[in-house]
């Protein structure tokens, strides 16, 4: 990670209402717009900017507002250097997060009035890059070798075995059960 700069969280300094109400009058998102400026600025490649928390408020409570601010990031610094992130220790399991990435699409007319790319399919190239893809090639992860390493655990054994005896599930109950007694 030598000689990279990571951004994380703290992207939107106004989020929601307040912040769509900006951007629809201005085309920007505070500090959000800045940072994706950089690299135009200043010529340089090494900025990345997380989703994280300003992703996580605005999800379900203002979808458009999320769909402007992925899209300011995917413009400015290229879909190959925004990173996925979930601040999961305040949000707990981040699959609702997950789920609002994946299903995420900028309309069409804002597309066309602030110049934003579709991101297309969850499993696209857009999205796999945000999910994974960005953050392995950061930190030098071998995708395909770490992938390799989970088929050959436990886990991937004991679903192994479970599909070898016909992947049926059992509603049996096994051990000491107390009984009451009168």
């Amino acid at each position: 990670m030598a000689g990279r700069l990571g951004v994380q969280h703290g992207l939107g300094r106004r989020q929601g209402g307040q912040g769509l109400a900006e951007f629809e009058k201005s085309g920007r998102i505070q500090w959000a717009t800045d940072l994706a400026e950089i690299p135009a600025k200043y010529g340089v490649k090494n900025v990345y900017g997380e989703v994280g928390t300003a992703f996580a408020n605005s999800a379900v409570a203002n979808p458009r507002f999320a769909a402007a601010f992925v899209g300011t990031l995917v413009r400015g610094l290229g879909s190959d250097h925004v990173l996925w992130g979930t601040d999961s220790l305040w949000y707990g399991s981040p699959q609702w997060q997950i789920e609002a990435m994946r299903r995420l699409e900028i309309p069409a007319e804002m597309q066309k009035k602030h110049g934003f790319a579709a991101l297309g399919a969850a499993d696209g190239p857009v999205k796999t890059a945000i999910f994974s893809r960005n953050s392995a090639r950061l930190y030098g992860i071998d995708v395909k070798v770490a992938q390799g390493a989970i088929t050959g655990d436990k886990v991937a054994a004991i679903k192994a075995e479970y599909a070898k005896l016909g992947g049926m599930r059992s509603n049996a109950r096994y051990g000491y059960v107390h009984r009451v007694t009168a």
